[in-house]
């Protein structure tokens, strides 16, 4: 029997001395591998609210602006304590309006402001590194949305 998740996730940047930055951060589970802030979606809550929540829980980030009308999908299969589990990931675009240094949550070890292609190749899964790789498009103009 296979158990299905769905989680929101946002993929926050932004603009440092003329240059854009990603946040990755890195989890504390046995692999210890790097990746974007996300996270379940509460019963009653909508994608935006999860992801929104999710940003200010794991990083300490509030005033986060989300820009429409970037959203994505990702969804892939993994095993946790011996179930077969489906989980679909939305992800959002959002923009830090105000960053002091942020703070790592009980579930990371540490977080990082990088730039695109420094994110990139510290992410550990393809899925993360083709949304990244979206949204970066996205904000360079190279590939639009419909609202």
């Amino acid at each position: 029997m296979t158990v299905k998740k769905r989680s929101a996730g946002v993929i926050l940047f932004r603009e440092r001395k003329g240059r854009r930055e990603y946040l990755v951060l890195q989890y504390d589970f046995k692999s210890n591998y790097w990746g974007l802030s996300k996270g379940e979606i509460e019963k009653g809550e909508s994608e935006e609210e999860a992801a929104l929540r999710e940003a200010s829980e794991e990083t300490g980030l509030v005033k986060v602006e989300l820009i429409p009308p970037f959203k994505e999908k990702t969804s892939y299969f993994f095993t946790f304590e011996g179930k077969k589990v489906y989980k679909e990931v939305v992800w959002f675009l959002g923009k830090v309006r105000d960053y002091k240094e942020g703070k790592v949550s009980g579930e990371h070890t540490d977080l990082r402001w990088l730039h695109y292609k420094e994110a990139f190749t510290l992410l550990k899964f393809k899925k993360d590194r083709s949304v990244l790789e979206k949204a970066e498009k996205f904000l360079s103009g190279k590939v639009q949305y419909q609202r």
